[in-house]
């Protein structure tokens, strides 16, 4: 298509051969159809992100992000941004973070892309419906409609802001400690957690620990989907992905409701984290599943 743009820019007097365009047509018409046929025949097609993970020793080690393609770094147990100029810690942290919010963003994005392929299916295979039923019992969906409206992500300037409201740009024990980005509780002794040090109503308070980075996002992005208290977030989400539109429907997040929501707007706007909205991961690390 480039060269043929290119020619038609080129000034050339020649007249368009109509029946070459109408050639060019049927050859398009042609290919689209071929490629209908082939998926139908193939199925949906899933692409996993080659991941890389690193447990943080050093600040050294993390990887700028100074481009609109990011290099899937899992980060863990980042340390020392308390000891940095507060400038370049936000910096480092977003840097850190960035990366597991693309990962996770773009594994929801296929398997609500599926779901829309499965409700197009005829028939289900055992393994569709599997997949099924896991997203359903994950976001506490009752049908298939009901499932894809709580299966949302969120632009990255406001996840990058809730994070560092709660982590405190990455300086809370919960996030150097177990990885916990979001402050999510623990209510099953059988996972993995750790005290908070604090108590609600004479009982202990547990937060959930994580290997990675991701793992918390993903966690974030589960509650966001399945609790009651975000229905107007998941209804606005279908309606705009503007930052400053959504933040509103927040405001459930936080005991300070639109002090919180207020809050994050600030953060958005100080430290231009919208600027990050169009960031993406770069494509040589997907790879066909």
């Amino acid at each position: 298509m480039e060269e043929v743009t290119g020619r038609l820019a080129s000034g050339e007097s020649r007249p368009v051969d109509v029946r070459w365009l109408i050639g060019l047509l049927v050859a398009a018409l042609t290919t689209v159809v071929l490629i209908h046929i082939y998926s139908e025949k193939e199925g949906f097609r899933t692409y996993a992100v080659r991941t890389i993970e690193l447990k943080v020793d050093s600040l050294s080690q993390i990887v700028p992000v100074t481009d609109s393609l990011v290099k899937p770094i899992l980060y863990s147990h980042v340390p020392g941004l308390e000891s940095v100029h507060p400038e370049q810690a936000k910096t480092l942290f977003v840097s850190a973070l960035l990366p597991s919010i693309l990962i996770v963003k773009h594994t929801l994005e296929q398997e609500a892309a599926k779901l829309h392929y499965l409700l197009q299916k005829e028939r289900w295979t055992a393994k569709d419906s599997a997949f099924y039923e896991a997203q359903c019992l994950r976001y506490n969906a009752s049908n298939p409609e009901n499932l894809l409206t709580r299966m949302i992500t969120l632009p990255n300037s406001i996840v990058l802001a809730q994070a560092a409201v709660e982590t405190g740009w990455g300086k809370s024990r919960f996030f150097l400690e177990a990885n916990n980005v979001f402050g999510i509780w623990s209510y099953n002794p059988l996972e993995p957690r750790m005290r908070a040090g604090s108590m609600r109503d004479s009982v202990e308070i547990y937060v959930r620990s994580y290997d990675n980075l991701a793992q918390s996002i993903q966690d974030y992005f589960r509650t966001l989907g399945s609790a009651r208290a975000y229905s107007s977030l998941r209804r606005a989400s279908r309606e705009t992905n503007d930052p400053f539109l959504l933040l509103p429907h927040l405001a459930r997040y936080s005991e300070r409701g639109i002090a919180y929501t207020k809050q994050l707007r600030t953060i958005i706007e100080q430290n231009n984290l919208t600027r990050f909205d169009h960031v993406r991961i770069d494509p040589q690390y997907l790879e066909e599943e």
